[in-house]
């Protein structure tokens, strides 16, 4: 994994000096977005999340039919479903027969997994538990650093993101590029994000208190708030591949 003290720019090999001083900001927002796993517990006005999710708006949609929603929870309902979700997973894992209720409505990754994505996400597994302190084998160590999944990792909002059921293909298209018109936003807000599938499985709970409809698909939630400067998991910087390994450039 790359060294977190190195500037973002640094560890993709970017040479911002190639780029008019006025977009660098840009490039380096892109490049400095993570994921963060360990949050301060001060709260975020609404008026700044409503921001956000307006900034976010702007992005493309097919024939711009805009088809995402978002159901922001803080404060007390953002404890209860914290807690809910939390005792069900921990439920699961005590007796596999209590997570029947919670079932997946849809598969995020493949029924059979195969290099190269096998190894990545082995390597990035490895590597967060071992920023934590949880060695090979610590199977309850392992359980509660999920958990935390659970608890938006301390932030102080959670946003929930639904589609539609009857949409199609192109709509989850369009839904992921407004989630990262939303972690990059909260960026100019000095926030930081963390996106979420896991909460998807919970969905029954999150319908609950979150007042979703069965019409909508949950597909995924997300973490909003000020990164915890003492966390050591958000000393992980996780790599990516270079531009030859997934770019094929044609007539140039």
């Amino acid at each position: 994994m790359g060294d977190p003290r190195a500037p973002a720019a640094v560890l993709a090999g970017i040479d911002l000096s190639a780029v008019p001083a006025p977009a660098q900001s840009v490039l380096t927002t892109i490049l400095e977005r993570r994921s963060v796993r360990g949050f301060l517990p001060t709260p975020v006005p609404r008026e700044t999340v409503e921001a956000i999710l307006a900034v976010a708006s702007r992005a493309p949609s097919g024939s711009n039919i805009q088809p995402w929603k978002v159901h922001v929870c803080a404060g007390p309902v953002r404890d209860a479903i914290c807690r809910e979700v939390l005792a069900a997973h921990d439920a699961e894992a005590a007796d596999p027969a209590a997570g029947e209720p919670h079932r997946d409505e849809y598969r995020y990754y493949p029924e059979k997994w195969r290099d190269p994505y096998l190894t990545r996400r082995r390597d990035l597994g490895w590597a967060l538990y071992g920023a934590v302190g949880i060695a090979r084998g610590e199977n309850d160590k392992m359980h509660r650093q999920r958990g935390r999944n659970f608890s938006f990792f301390g932030a102080p909002v959670g946003l929930v993101f639904t589609l539609d059921r009857d949409l199609s293909v192109g709509s989850w298209i369009d839904l992921g590029m407004f989630m990262q018109n939303v972690m990059l936003a909260a960026r100019a807000y000095g926030l930081e994000t963390c996106p979420q599938q896991a909460f998807a499985r919970y969905h029954r709970i999150l319908r609950q208190h979150l007042a979703i409809p069965d019409d909508q698909i949950v597909v995924c939630a997300m973490a909003l708030g000020l990164p915890d400067p003492d966390e050591p998991a958000n000393r992980l910087v996780s790599e990516r591949e270079p531009v030859a390994a997934f770019g094929s450039f044609h007539g140039f």
